[in-house]
């Protein structure tokens, strides 16, 4: 299955654990990794490429770091820019249909401050609920999230753990992904 990364990082150089995701996808010639504040460092996203992109694959995983409770700003522009109206719904839209679309994301909080009763109060899940509804509303396959937690106390060890985990979330049969999270 042709799996495609958007990764949405502000700055990747400087990121230990999505710069290692990147990496490890990277060695994968089914894989497509896709960057998009490298691709668009200006912000101006070419939607025909973006478009086109998307139709090419079956898999699209959405990778970035949670800021503050949602997607980083170009992610957000991107989804407002790309999935129009004729394409992704509506009259001669529909070209997401059927595709399984999910998201990676990493956190600086643990995994229990990402609990009804933590600190955060809300779940991963709940919190990308805006992801999910998106991807129903254009007729694609959501595929329960990937997370990685802690990440500022995440070992080499963990590291490796989560980017050989990652790999397997990406290759899963969608009825076998389900929601894993790591970190303390």
């Amino acid at each position: 299955m042709k799996t495609l990364i958007i990764v949405a990082h502000p700055d990747l150089a400087s990121s230990r654990i999505n710069q290692a995701w990147v990496q490890e996808l990277q060695q994968h010639d089914h894989i497509t990794v896709h960057d998009l504040y490298r691709q668009y460092p200006k912000g101006t996203i070419n939607e025909g490429h973006e478009q086109l992109l998307l139709e090419q694959h079956e898999r699209i995983i959405f990778q970035f770091p949670l800021y503050w409770y949602s997607s980083p700003p170009l992610l957000k522009w991107w989804f407002d820019t790309v999935l129009q109206a004729g394409f992704a719904y509506g009259p001669d839209g529909g070209k997401l249909q059927g595709k399984q679309i999910g998201a990676a994301v990493s956190t600086f909080g643990t995994a229990e401050s990402y609990q009804s009763a933590g600190t955060n109060r809300f779940t991963i899940e709940e919190l990308l609920r805006p992801l999910e509804a998106l991807v129903r509303y254009v007729g694609a396959d959501y595929l329960p999230p990937y997370s990685l937690h802690d990440v500022s106390h995440v070992t080499d060890e963990q590291l490796e753990h989560s980017q050989s985990q990652y790999l397997l979330y990406v290759n899963a049969p969608a009825e076998q992904t389900e929601v894993q999270q790591f970190g303390s």
